[in-house]
């Protein structure tokens, strides 16, 4: 405010501009001022003031004002804020000189002249402090330092008059032309900043006005109190489909409904857009659906009643964009969120929702409803084997299926993968879920012809009643999922009803997780071997390696119950990796022509250190490779097809051979075996049984097995063979080895040294003898 420093801020950098340019055009009007002041001094005193007096100050007064007018001659560097501010401060200077000069008259008139005549003079100089105290935009420094040093000099002239009670004039004179231009510069500069925020706000609303008017999706639009339009913008017009001239005084409710009878013949969003408007209530962002030129489009409108000065309803005025883009985007987005894109069909979170509904519908008028769970058997197999692409084509042709099912009696959707869900809004007896399900068995297990294949896959159904079998869609979801694997459990192609001892059988299945997990630690883990014999000779080649479980807490657990739940819980990775371990140690202690074949499951093939781990136990444990055979089953290929493959291909690279086993009972066993270089393939028992009873097709399956390896270079193994009649069987279809009870049951390791150490004597005894 003073003058003396510009804060880096553009405001205060342009009040500066404002100062300097002020003080520099006030500064040729004060130098004048003050040789005028000094003529007046002249004509007033020249015949009793020494002429040396009038000299020196003339002097002083012309260099004051040859200053200034250098001082106004620098206008070029008005944008120079640091310029400004140094001539401010040379202009401040010069009104202190100038305030020294007639201090200096003051002093020696007060001292030489008489009181009359130093009276006079100070009425001059009094008259020059008002005339600087009435700059208004002037750096007040300019103003305080003149008026400070000119009274200093008039209170020095009135001691050395003696005249001390007007010694206050100076004072006074001093004390209210600071106070007075302290406050003067402050309103003025404040007065500044004010208006320049104002220009700065107009220029701002003119900005955006313009730019709002200019964007093609939005307008302003104004209507009268008889709600006819006025002052249309050409932007409003176009949303219209019409023109200015056309649409002015029109009413707005009859162009955007298109001549709708009445009020009642109204959409929503307009009948509330006409209560507000007859109601005289503002309004923002809401959503209507007009019709322009037979289109339907959705506007966003904004607005609020205008009033005159004295108040009186002039209309309404607001602003308006036409968001039918957006709205379709909306509403595809929300469709998105509760669909499924591939089928279609509700998802999981719109299911959800509507298991919600009919769960309340039914605690209001005490009736039933139903959840149906149900997933594709099998499905996966084809899904990886046939690709990604048939599969989805599978799952939209389920889906068809599935609505034409349930048809007004369910809501049929997709909860996820091939996991489907029904609800039953309206449950009349326990039999409709049943007869429900049944017939969805029924059809989903018909034949689906995808891109010119016929695909096969079953599904399992399980259900839950509400409010019975839960009062809320988790509860009744879980419910129904319990069900669902009881019906899977069974087999699969089975429809199962909740009820509450399945969750006895959840929990059994939790507390065997939990045992399963200490399992290796306890020493509950035994690995057993059964022997594979050579077709022809009868002897030896290798074993098997099996897992058994004798749980301290649960007894002896089959294989087929925890080996399912060590692969869910990914505990298979450290029961799989002891099991190889132990299966090559007791390996070393065999002959050196004896292999161990070792299982192997997906879960453990895809973890990236299996391979490290392969290698690792290898080393340790100083067994040959190539007396380890890897068997595994066609589901590794399932999950990730190519890695399972660059699996196998690392473990042949290390000498270990692979075997297929169970084979036959998958998809694309001949897919694999053209892409895959195995040693062995496993024929499953229940093709040996089929052929052992005369099953035409199991004979001819082993056939064509045993012509495929040996065409392929590689042996066949069938298993399950229980006595010499299927042996006979066996070697006379081809096969090169034998699994089997009737060669040996899964034995201890202890017990297979035992059998090697027979078998080995007998051939010896055998060898002599001949």
């Amino acid at each position: 405010m003073l003058g003396l420093t510009v804060e880096a801020r553009e405001q205060w950098a342009d009040l500066a501009v404002f100062q300097g340019t002020k003080t520099r055009n006030w500064a040729l009007l004060r130098g004048f001022g003050h040789i005028a002041a000094l003529l007046v001094a002249l004509w007033l005193f020249a015949d009793r003031t020494h002429w040396l007096f009038f000299a020196l100050a003339g002097l002083a007064l012309t260099a004051n004002l040859a200053a200034s007018l250098k001082l106004v001659q620098g206008q070029s560097r008005l944008s120079q804020t640091n310029a400004i501010v140094a001539d401010v401060r040379h202009q401040i200077m010069l009104s202190c000189l100038a305030g020294v000069t007639w201090a200096g008259a003051l002093f020696w008139f007060g001292y030489s002249a008489a009181p009359a005549d130093f009276l006079a003079l100070f009425a001059v100089v009094l008259t020059l402090t008002t005339a600087s105290a009435m700059n208004d935009t002037a750096p007040p420094l300019t103003t305080i330092g003149f008026t400070l040093l000119a009274m200093i000099g008039a209170a020095v002239g009135f001691l050395l008059q003696r005249e001390l009670p007007l010694l206050l004039a100076p004072l006074v004179v001093s004390a209210v032309v600071v106070i007075g231009t302290i406050n003067k510069t402050r309103a003025l500069l404040s007065a500044r900043l004010a208006s320049r925020h104002l220009a700065e706000t107009s220029d701002t609303v003119s900005l955006l006005l313009r730019e709002f008017q200019e964007n093609e999706a939005d307008w302003l639009w104004q209507i009268d109190p008889m709600r006819r339009l006025r002052g249309i913008s050409p932007r409003f017009a176009f949303a219209l489909g019409s023109t200015p001239d056309k649409a002015e005084g029109q009413p707005l409710m009859q162009l955007i409904s298109e001549g709708a009878p009445d009020e009642h013949s109204l959409n929503d969003g307009l009948r509330d857009l006409a209560n507000r408007l007859k109601r005289r209530e503002s309004f923002s962002n809401i959503a209507v659906q007009v019709t322009i030129g037979g289109q339907r489009r959705w506007w966003e409108l904004s607005g609020t009643p205008t009033y005159d000065d004295r108040q009186v309803y002039t209309g309404f005025r607001g602003v308006g964009s036409d968001i039918t883009e957006r709205r379709e985007s909306d509403e595809k987005i929300a469709y998105l969120a509760r669909y499924d894109m591939l089928t279609r069909l509700p998802n999981r979170l719109l299911l959800t929702e509507t298991l919600a509904s009919a769960l309340s519908s039914a605690a209001q008028w005490r009736s039933r409803c139903a959840l149906l769970m149900l997933d594709l058997d099998r499905f996966k197999a084809v899904n990886d084997s046939l690709g990604h692409q048939t599969g989805d084509k599978l799952l939209a042709q389920v889906a068809g299926r599935l609505q034409s099912i349930c048809g007004e009696m369910g809501v049929p959707g997709r909860l996820g993968g091939d996991e489907f869900g029904i609800v039953v809004t309206s449950l009349e007896d326990r039999s409709q879920a049943e007869k429900l399900a049944n017939l969805i068995i029924e059809r989903l297990t018909e034949p689906y012809l995808v891109d010119g294949q016929t695909l096969y896959v079953g599904t399992s159904v399980g259900s839950a009643l509400g409010p019975r079998d839960g009062a809320t869609v988790e509860e009744l979801m879980r419910n129904a999922d319990l069900a669902l694997y009881q019906a899977k459990d069974q087999g699969g192609g089975t429809y199962c009803e909740y009820e509450p001892s399945l969750h006895k059988v959840a929990e059994e299945r939790r507390n065997l997780e939990v045992a399963l997990r200490t399992a290796l630690e306890r020493n509950e883990m035994q690995v057993i071997f059964q022997p594979v014999v050579d077709a022809n000779r009868e002897h030896v080649v290798s074993f098997e390696a099996l897992l058994r479980w004798q749980s301290g807490e649960h007894g002896a657990i089959s294989p087929a119950k925890f080996i399912p739940l060590a692969e869910d819980t990914r505990q298979i990775i450290p029961i799989g990796e002891w099991v190889l371990r132990q299966s090559c140690l007791e390996a070393m202690r065999w002959p050196s022509h004896i292999m161990v074949n070792v299982n192997v499951s997906p879960a453990q093939l895809l973890e990236p250190a299996f391979m490290p781990m392969l290698r690792q136990t290898l080393a340790s444990t100083g067994l040959d490779p190539r007396r380890l055979e890897v068997e595994v089953t066609e589901s590794v290929f399932m999950s990730d097809p190519t890695v399972a493959r660059a699996a196998l291909e690392q473990v042949m690279e290390l000498g270990c051979s692979i075997a297929l086993d169970d084979f036959g009972t998958g998809y694309s066993s001949l897919g694999y075996l053209r892409t895959m270089r195995f040693s062995t393939i496993k024929v499953d028992r229940l093709f040996v049984q089929g052929a052992a009873q005369g099953n035409r097709e199991s004979l001819a399956i082993i056939r064509a097995v045993v012509a495929m390896t040996q065409s392929l270079g590689m042996t066949t193994t069938a298993e399950g063979v229980e006595n010499a009649d299927e042996a006979l069987l066996i070697r006379s279809l081809g096969c090169t080895k034998i699994q089997g009870y009737h060669f040996g049951r899964p034995m201890a390791a202890d017990k297979a040294r035992s059998l090697l150490a027979t078998k080995q004597a007998a051939l010896y005894a055998s060898a002599r003898a001949s």
